[in-house]
């Protein structure tokens, strides 16, 4: 699988990095390493010659450090510097639907470099491939949340985990152990009527016992999948807000990452999951996924 990490010398790319050494992948990552100076700060008419000349010798320290970094950690792969537009040179040079791009959470705050977090946000929403946005230092992975609501991008996210992740990890004393996959869907709560926006109605009045069976259907036959695929797994099923709830379980079960779709079904019964990724990523402590 070809991943792309995006780099700007923080601690955030580092981690980013990490975590595509420790991921537990059914095949060995071809990685390129990209590194981008923002041309819109290079063009500003207050930057010295002086300024240009020290962003771009901390950029060729960068990219040395990257390649020492890659094989140190094993990976094969690539390094390279491109001068644009900071998120659609990376969203130009990540892979297609098959691959992963991988991004930190933050940046370097220094105003000559780009905000790497400032970013994350269009990169979740417009690239093709899923992304994967690192909160903090790569662990061993060893339970998964994964979110679904039964829209083909949920699909595609209970799919990755099948397909790309191996079901178990290394004990560390010869062994493998299952990787925890806790299957959550969220019956988000709707308003009475359109005047009534704001309140809610109980659960017994407002789904009923059909949009429970449903949803308890739904993660059923996920965390049998991932059984039978050699994972363990638990589902799970929520009513109310789902980014909180999806956040709350995730806290509750010590989840390493969370797997979510990108976007979600807009019948009226269902959550739309594209409408809380991005409140996922941006508050939640770990890891996340988001699949499209």
């Amino acid at each position: 699988m070809n991943v792309l990490v995006a780099m700007d010398g923080s601690k955030y790319g580092q981690w980013a990095l990490k975590w595509v050494a420790k991921l537990p992948f059914v095949e060995p990552p071809n990685v390129t390493a990209l590194h981008v100076l923002d041309s819109a700060w290079l063009r500003l008419p207050f930057r010295t010659k002086l300024e240009i000349q020290r962003v771009e010798a901390r950029a060729a320290r960068t990219l040395k450090k990257v390649t020492k970094r890659l094989r140190l950690l094993k990976l094969t792969g690539t390094v390279r510097k491109e001068q644009g537009a900071v998120a659609p040179t990376i969203l130009k040079r990540a892979p297609k639907r098959n691959g992963l791009l991988v991004v930190g959470s933050q940046g370097l705050d220094a105003l000559d470099r780009f905000m790497l977090g400032s970013v994350s946000t269009k990169l979740i929403q417009h690239a093709t491939c899923p992304v994967l946005v690192v909160k903090g230092e790569a662990v061993p992975l060893r339970r998964i949340a994964l979110a679904t609501d039964g829209s083909p991008a949920s699909a595609k996210a209970l799919e990755f985990v099948l397909t790309k992740l191996q079901p178990d990890r290394p004990t560390g004393k010869g062994g493998r152990v299952p990787i925890h996959v806790s299957v959550i869907h969220v019956i988000a709560r709707r308003p009475l009527a359109p005047i009534d926006i704001g309140t809610t109605i109980p659960w017994t009045k407002y789904r009923g016992l059909k949009a429970k069976e449903t949803g308890l259907r739904l993660v059923e036959q996920s965390a049998q999948k991932l059984i039978e695929a050699g994972f363990t797994a638990e589902p799970l099923c929520r009513l109310g807000n789902p980014a909180e709830k999806i956040m709350k379980v995730a806290s509750q079960q010590h989840a390493d990452l969370i797997v979510m779709g990108a976007k979600g079904l807009a019948a009226i019964d269902r959550f739309l999951l594209g409408s809380v990724s991005t409140r996922v990523v941006q508050h939640v402590n770990c890891a996340v996924l988001v699949v499209r």
